[in-house]
Formats: structure tokens, sequence, C-alpha cells
């Protein structure tokens, strides 16, 4: 099967909005919080490469691109899998109520196309991906600030929240 397709099953972050508002909503605030954000993809022996990378949502869809050369986009384009890390802030001693989480999305990077500036629809020198998501989490405290609370989606069985001690 060829993974760069995009399947049904597989939605797209407008069909999350749609079936999970509220925690789709929260997800994104977190992303947004900060510009820079953390990939993971797999490097051709199969070990894992992190980097650096900015990403954004439109039109439905979470877009993230990859500079001509860059070994982020060679490993994309071997295999697809990816997870990226929204911003991560610390909760300050004392204020651990106050903080707001951190959120993870995986999926599969499906190529669309040359990277544009929106404002001259200039080209530019790198490949833009769509991601095919599989799986969404929040990570965070409880309203007491004593248990971790991990809220994940995927689109077999839909939202679940675990607490942990």
């Amino acid at each position: 099967m060829d993974t760069r397709v995009r399947s049904a099953a597989v939605p797209a972050w407008q069909e999350i909005e749609q079936a999970e508002p509220e925690f789709a909503l929260r997800v994104r605030r977190l992303f947004d919080a900060g510009r820079h954000k953390t990939i993971a993809t797999l490097r051709a022996d199969g070990s894992p490469r992190i980097s650096g990378i900015e990403c954004e949502f439109t039109n439905g869809d979470l877009r993230f691109g990859s500079m001509t050369g860059a070994r982020k986009g060679a490993d994309l384009e071997r295999d697809p899998r990816f997870a990226v890390h929204g911003p991560t802030f610390h909760a300050e001693e004392g204020k651990e109520r106050d903080w707001p989480g951190e959120a993870k999305i995986a999926g599969r990077a499906i190529p669309a196309g040359p990277v544009t500036a929106d404002e001259a629809s200039e080209q530019l020198d790198g490949e833009m991906f769509v991601a095919d998501i599989t799986e969404v989490v929040i990570t965070g405290l409880n309203a007491e600030a004593t248990k971790l609370v991990v809220e994940s989606w995927t689109p077999e069985r839909g939202l679940r929240r675990v607490e942990r001690d």
C-alpha cells in the first residue's frame, strides 16, 4: 500500500476539529503558543532524527515544510512517518496548576508540492508536506496539579483520558 496517498481512515486536521472541537482547540492553542516545534523522523537506518520545524494549521490541514537538501525532508520522502512536538513551557514552581501542558501530533507526511510564499506566490527552495494524522496527544496536569493527565485521540478509538500518579 502506498502510504503517501491520503486514506479515509486517516483524517485531516479538520476532521479532528469536527469530531472533538474542544480538544482540537486546546491542541491548536498549545501549538500556536510558540513558533518553534520539534519533529521526529526516521533515518535510513531506522534510528530517530530530531529537527526543529515550523508548522501551521491551514485550510483544515496541518502543514510543514522542509528546505531542499534537508535531512528531515529526505527522511520523510523515504519513510513518511513523523511525530511533531509543540513548543514546551515548564510549569513554574508553586504555579503548577497554571501549566497549560504540551501537545504532540503523529502521522504520515504527504508531499504537497514546493513551498511557496503566500504574499508573492513565489517558489521558495523546499518541499511542503500535509499531515495525515494518526494520533494527537495533550499531556498536562489535573486541576489539583497532583496527577499527570494524558488525553489522546486516534481515528480508531476517538478521545481517551488517562490520569497517572
